[in-house]
């Protein structure tokens, strides 16, 4: 692991704002989606359901109380402790906005919106780089001792590594917030490593999202646990009714003992697809194809030779996979690509196959 400063310019050799949905728009619409987080046949036909009986009350204002209250209990918090936001990226806007920090840390590879809402917000940033070598595994003692805000993604996109709690505790001491980006956490089964509901690690901050596992990026809804007086600090930092009556009813939808149900399942049906997929990747071992982990996302990191040329070709063959060199920590040697059914996973095998010549 190292440190780096990515200073305060325009330019820091990576293109933060680039994400998976780039793949699939005009051009690219047609293709066989392997390019975003998000699940596929989502959102189900209930949610859908939930969504549409909203639309009698947009006449009125947002009122968040019921789904916030729902999401507290999920978690078995106290609403005080909870902050409904318009997805995962506006939770790190405000972060960047209403946090007083001096030295704010990034743990790549990872997520790149937290490091471009900071430095939108005028904060130079440092980057900690985990490296391939050591699986891209956190050592705490790599985050300078002097960092007052530390980011760090679990499970980490786009390197899918699952880091144990305990070490991402150890990130953790009075005059620090520790934000973890538990984006992809209930595609976990069991949800193993989670720290959303802890109240004992100092400056804790948890975001989560409802949009990957339910399908729900075009609608915005995630959320924010913390203590109550940073959720004050960021709450003051919104714009009135920042979170849509649709959206709101998706939150309390998504948390209810059925849905929850639900995302245990579609967890354990994701790691069984994604096993089916690296066994797959592994057959292209002896051309160069490597998967970092062990993966334990919804999405696995490949390095091949060539990678570039070889997504070009994928997409030829009517495939989408995201880039990794908008990364820091990578280059144009890696891939990134969503977990999806076996049918799915079988085509782009054999796409795949074609495109390493």
């Amino acid at each position: 692991m190292r440190t780096e400063d990515s200073g305060d310019t325009p330019d820091t050799g990576h293109d933060l704002r680039h994400h998976g949905d780039a793949e699939v728009r005009d051009d690219g619409a047609a293709l066989v989606d392997l390019a975003v987080n998000v699940r596929a046949d989502t959102p189900p036909a209930w949610l859908r359901e939930e969504i549409a009986a909203s639309l009698s009350s947009l006449a009125a204002y947002p009122d968040g109380r019921a789904a916030r209250a729902a999401v507290a209990a999920r978690h078995g918090l106290p609403v005080e402790r909870v902050l409904l936001t318009a997805g995962a990226a506006e939770a790190f806007v405000l972060l960047a906005r209403a946090l007083k920090v001096r030295r704010p840390v990034v743990v790549h590879p990872q997520f790149t919106e937290p490091e471009a809402a900071l430095r939108d917000a005028g904060h130079t940033v440092d980057r900690v780089l985990l490296r391939e070598t050591d699986g891209f595994r956190l050592d705490p003692a790599a985050v300078p001792e002097d960092a007052d805000l530390v980011v760090i993604g679990n499970p980490t996109n786009p390197t899918s590594v699952l880091h144990p709690a305990d070490v991402v505790v150890r990130l953790a001491r009075p005059g620090r917030t520790l934000v973890v980006d538990e984006a992809f956490m209930d595609a976990v089964p069991g949800e193993r490593e989670a720290l959303a509901g802890r109240t004992d690690v100092p400056g804790l901050v948890v975001l989560r999202s409802l949009t990957k596992t339910w399908g729900l990026a075009g609608l915005r809804i995630g959320y924010v646990l913390a203590a109550p007086e940073t959720i004050t600090e960021l709450e003051r930092a919104q714009p009135l009714w920042p979170v849509s009556t649709p959206a709101l009813a998706a939150a309390q939808a998504c948390v209810a003992p059925r849905a929850l149900a639900e995302a245990a399942h579609a967890a354990h049906r994701i790691a069984a697809d994604r096993a089916h997929l690296l066994a797959g990747l592994a057959a292209f071992a002896d051309r160069g194809v490597r998967v970092a982990g062990p993966a334990e996302g919804p999405f696995v990191l490949v390095r091949m030779p060539d990678a570039a040329a070889v997504r070009r070709r994928l997409r030829a063959l009517g495939y989408a996979v995201r880039r990794g060199d908008t990364f820091p920590g990578l280059d144009e040697d890696w891939i990134r690509m969503a977990v999806r059914d076996r049918a799915t996973v079988n085509g782009f095998l054999a796409g795949l196959e074609r495109a390493l010549g």
